[in-house]
């Protein structure tokens, strides 16, 4: 698949969005602590408070003594934002769209735009590392002549 394509997924379903495969989630479990989801991802307590905070994960459930309990669903999510990260997406575009999913269908539309124009930031910059590609591939085979020129001599 190349990098202009997209997977299909079956309807309903949210296609895999982790940089990586995941461990696997224990059997017939769907509570975690923040440890546990720190260690789960690779981002820090900190950042997921930090998510919390600014209405990037407002749906996350507290235990009876205040701890926080995080789902699989938070996990999903958590590997959405990530991608969204990867992006270069602004956190107030991510927190825009979160707020949106939290509005409901009704919002589709904008969150259809907001994905758009994020699509198309990321087309323009494949294209220019594209082009950075070609001169870096441009560079090194100069070198190359050169080196081999060099030896010749």
């Amino acid at each position: 698949m190349t990098v202009t394509q997209v997977a299909k997924s079956k309807p309903g379903s949210v296609p895999d969005c982790s940089d990586e495969a995941r461990q696997p989630l224990p059997d017939g479990r769907d509570r975690y602590t923040i440890s546990e989801v720190a260690a789960f991802t690779g981002l820090s307590a900190h950042t997921l408070r930090w998510y919390e905070r600014i209405g990037l994960m407002p749906h996350v459930d507290r235990s009876h003594t205040g701890q926080r309990r995080f789902t699989n669903r938070d996990l999903d999510w958590l590997a959405f934002v990530g991608k969204l990260r990867l992006t270069g997406m602004p956190v107030a575009d991510m927190v825009r769209y979160a707020e949106l999913v939290r509005l409901g269908e009704h919002t589709f539309s904008d969150r259809q735009e907001l994905l758009e124009s994020t699509r198309r930031d990321v087309l323009r910059r494949i294209g220019e590392l594209r082009d950075t590609l070609a001169v870096l591939d441009h560079k090194i085979d100069t070198y190359a002549d050169a080196r081999r020129a060099s030896e010749r001599a």
